[in-house]
């Protein structure tokens, strides 16, 4: 196996052709775990493509709350996408060789749509926050035009600080192992098998970390305790409830995704004290159990797009239904 040597800076990098990709190699049937998320991978672009193409379709939910879920929605499908494919190839296919370039772009494609999950939910915090403490002013603060600049802010902030991130990375020599203890190319699992001083590397990738979590849930806790202050204020107990009803979804979904990773970080890496396969199978959970559970919460929660979907589903059926009916006419002789 060859690998390439560049000269930076009067330091030899050293770049091999490849990774392999070796997580749960002690966990027994992991190809069913794999089909079972797999499972899930199509029950989240199903669910995911409803939310989307309802809110697409319907110019009465195109308000900035709805534009946000949408924004969520597909987030939900790429971040999923770009891992799935990924274990099937490893773990159903046998094939766990990642090339070396198409490794960091694995590793940009996760963090990526995990960090822009991440500032999903304090956007549609944001939107709760104006809905709530601000109400006579919604309309003008929180318009849809002012709600895709934020979106799109976020976007390119996103994309940009996560390509500094991975072309940080690729100036790491790997010398010593080829062998990525993780399910795709963690920035973690490839630290662990650089040969050069990673100081640099390692300050950048706390930073993202920091990034990813503490900022987006901070500002999700904030606007929390702002909308509690302004809901205990209410005279009324029916407006107290009816505003802490639009909030129900929301807190639903930041729980499904911060508690888990929150819980995984601090007790399996910083506190070690579970196996480092089993590690790796709470964090593939709870990278995948966010995007399938964000859609059906919100079908199941809001009305709207509840009754828009289901009415999508019976305008189906009965153009199907009536394509059943409709008498067939052979080719007469």
């Amino acid at each position: 196996m060859s690998f390439l040597r560049t000269v930076l800076n009067d330091s030899v990098i050293i770049h091999p052709p490849g990774f392999y990709i070796t997580g749960f190699q002690t966990l027994p049937y992991i190809s069913v775990y794999v089909i079972f998320l797999t499972f899930i991978y199509v029950v989240t672009v199903l669910f995911n493509s409803l939310v989307i193409c309802v809110i697409a379709f319907n110019h009465c939910l195109h308000t900035p709350k709805f534009f946000s879920v949408g924004n969520l929605a597909v987030i939900d499908v790429i971040l999923s996408t770009s891992i799935i494919s990924n274990m099937i190839k490893i773990y159903l296919m046998k094939d766990n060789f990642v090339p070396f370039n198409m490794c960091f772009v694995q590793m940009y494609g996760y963090y990526t749509f995990v960090t822009l999950e991440s500032y999903a939910l304090a956007i549609l915090a944001y939107d709760r926050l104006i809905a709530i403490c601000f109400p006579l002013h919604q309309n003008s603060i929180n318009t849809l035009r002012s709600m895709s600049y934020i979106i799109g802010l976020i976007w390119c902030f996103t994309l940009g600080i996560m390509a500094f991130g991975a072309g940080i990375m690729t100036r790491l020599s790997f010398c010593n192992s080829l062998t990525v203890f993780s399910y795709f190319c963690d920035y973690s699992a490839m630290f662990r098998i650089a040969c050069n001083d990673y100081t640099m590397q390692w300050t950048v990738g706390t930073s993202i970390t920091f990034l990813i979590l503490v900022v987006p849930f901070t500002f999700i806790c904030l606007s929390y305790v702002s909308i509690l202050v302004t809901v205990f204020r209410m005279k009324s107990l029916d407006s107290k409830v009816k505003a802490l009803a639009t909030c129900v979804e929301h807190i639903i979904l930041v729980a499904v995704f911060y508690i888990p990773l929150i819980t995984i970080f601090n007790i399996a890496y910083y506190l070690q004290l579970i196996d480092e396969d089993l590690s790796l199978l709470s964090l593939s959970l709870a990278s995948f159990t966010p995007p399938c559970v964000n859609p059906i919460v919100y079908s199941l929660k809001t009305k709207e797009i509840r009754n828009r979907a289901l009415a999508l589903v019976r305008k189906t059926k009965i153009s199907t239904d009536q394509h059943k009916k409709r008498p067939w006419r052979g080719v007469t002789t």
